[in-house]
């Protein structure tokens, strides 16, 4: 999604959004995010005030930016669901359930590549157990074996005991990683 992204030549607008759009959008999070709404909302107040002006960038592919002092926070495509940038991933690990490839498909993942089910079933590749188990379609942060912080987020294209039981195809897509061109650039504005 952010292979070829360049802030200056993609964005095709910004502006700050409205309070009562801010509402609509912190409550979504709220309602997707589990993590954000414990504590009756600390961690999503932490990284998003309300008191703060939050820009919206509207990008290529119909991708809207969700971006603080010119940071991306969040981020979806069309309807789609809201999903964290890596570098608030970093500073809020637990925003999103884990999923981890083993060390062969670190080089595949670091390039862009969807990850394969194989990745996660091999001997280095670890999926939530069946009683934590995510659907298809679900966000998730991709870790590699022997890394502390993720490397990439992507959207599950089979629920994990399909990818276990399958183990063949795409498992999870990839919808923004490490060295994409919305990592290297941490300001938009």
């Amino acid at each position: 999604m952010f292979k070829k992204f360049s802030p200056t030549a993609d964005v095709s607008s910004q502006s700050l959004l409205k309070s009562s759009v801010q509402r609509q959008v912190r409550s979504a999070l709220l309602a997707q995010y589990p993590a954000l709404a414990a504590d009756q909302g600390v961690l999503l107040e932490q990284i998003w005030p309300k008191k703060e002006a939050v820009s919206l960038l509207k990008c290529r592919e119909h991708i809207s930016i969700y971006a603080l002092q010119g940071e991306p926070l969040f981020f979806q495509q069309y309807d789609g669901p809201l999903m964290p940038s890596l570098r608030l991933l970093h500073k809020y690990p637990d925003l999103l359930p884990h999923v981890q490839v083993d060390r062969g498909a670190i080089r595949f993942l670091l390039a862009g590549a969807h990850m394969m089910c194989p990745g996660f079933t091999s001997a280095g590749g670890r999926l939530p157990p069946k009683e934590s188990g995510l659907p298809a379609g679900a966000p998730v942060a991709i870790h590699c074996e022997g890394k502390e912080h993720a490397s990439a987020v992507g959207i599950t294209k089979l629920s994990t005991e399909e990818i276990k039981s399958l183990n063949k195809n795409v498992g999870v897509e990839l919808v923004t990683y490490l060295g994409d061109d919305l990592w290297t650039n941490p300001k938009l504005l």
